[in-house]
C-alpha cells in the first residue's frame, strides 16, 4: 500500500509543544503503526510533487486563516486542485476549511464567535465509508472560522446549529471541522491557554465540562480510515457498532 501523506499546516502553541505531540504524530497514531506516512511542512513550502505516489493526503489544523495572504496558502489550494482525482484527500479543521474554499466554497471568521471544547453533529448522509454507523458523533473542536458557503459539488456529511457545514464529502475527498486528533486533555489544554484572552472566561467553564464527557474520536477514526481504505470494509449484513 502506498504511504500516507500528512500536509502540516500549523503547530501547537509554544505553551504546549512540550507537554504534547505535534499535529503528524497524532495522526500518525490515528492511523496506526503499520501505515507508512511522510510528513510535509507546507508553511516551508513543501508539498507532494505527485500526488498519486500517495495513497491519500491529510490536511491538518492551522490558526492560520485561509483568507491570509500568506504565500503557503495560495500553493497549497492550488495543489489540492491538481491533486483532485489523483489521491484521496481529508481536511481536518483548517484543512476541511481550505478544502472547500479551494474547490469553489466561502471561508470566514463566524460571527457565532468560538467554538470550543465538545461539540456534537448530525450525520446528514450516510457514506459507503462510514463504518461503525453513527446518527451523530461528538468530537472535540477549536475554532472561529466556518465554512459558510460549501462548494457547489461537496455533499453535507455532518451538521450543527453552530457549524451547519461540519463535514463535507466528495467522490475523492472528505474534510470535518472537528478534530478527530486532539485527545481531550490537549483540547482542554488549548482551552485554558486561552482562557480570559481570547476565549470567554464563561465559555471556557463550558467547554471544559464538555470534554470530560465521552467522546466519538474512535468512530471519525475508523471513518477516515475506511475512506483512505486502510480499513477493509465490513462483509454484507455485518455491520459493527460502537
Amino acid at each position: 500500500m502506498k504511504p500516507i501523506a500528512i500536509l502540516e499546516t500549523g503547530k501547537p502553541p509554544e505553551a504546549l509543544k512540550d507537554a504534547f505531540d505535534d499535529y503528524p504524530a497524532r495522526f500518525r497514531a490515528l492511523l496506526g503503526e503499520s501505515v507508512k506516512t511522510v510528513r510535509f511542512d507546507v508553511q516551508a513550502g513543501r508539498l507532494p510533487d505527485d500526488p498519486g505516489t500517495f495513497q491519500g493526503a491529510i490536511v491538518t489544523g492551522s490558526a492560520a486563516g485561509v483568507y491570509d495572504d500568506l504565500p503557503w496558502i495560495a500553493r497549497l489550494i492550488d495543489w489540492l486542485r491538481s491533486a483532485r482525482g489523483k489521491t484521496r484527500l481529508v481536511g481536518i479543521c483548517f484543512g476541511h476549511q481550505v478544502m472547500a474554499q479551494a474547490f469553489g466554497g466561502h471561508v470566514a471568521k463566524s460571527d457565532k464567535g468560538w467554538g470550543v471544547g465538545l461539540h456534537r453533529y448530525q450525520v446528514m448522509s450516510e457514506e459507503p465509508w462510514m463504518f461503525p454507523r453513527a446518527s451523530s458523533i461528538a468530537i472535540p473542536v477549536s475554532h472561529q472560522d466556518q465554512v459558510l458557503v460549501p462548494p457547489a459539488d461537496a455533499r453535507i456529511i455532518a451538521a450543527s446549529d453552530f457549524t451547519p457545514f461540519a463535514g463535507l464529502a466528495w467522490d475523492d475527498a472528505m474534510s470535518f471541522q472537528c478534530h478527530p486528533e486532539f485527545q481531550p486533555e490537549y483540547a482542554a489544554a488549548l482551552v485554558e491557554s486561552r482562557r480570559g484572552t481570547r476565549i470567554p472566561e464563561a465559555l471556557a467553564d463550558e467547554a471544559l465540562a464538555s470534554l470530560a464527557k465521552s467522546n466519538d474520536r474512535a468512530v471519525l477514526t475508523a471513518w477516515i480510515r475506511a475512506f483512505l481504505m486502510l480499513t477493509p470494509p465490513p462483509v454484507e449484513g455485518e455491520g459493527s457498532g460502537i
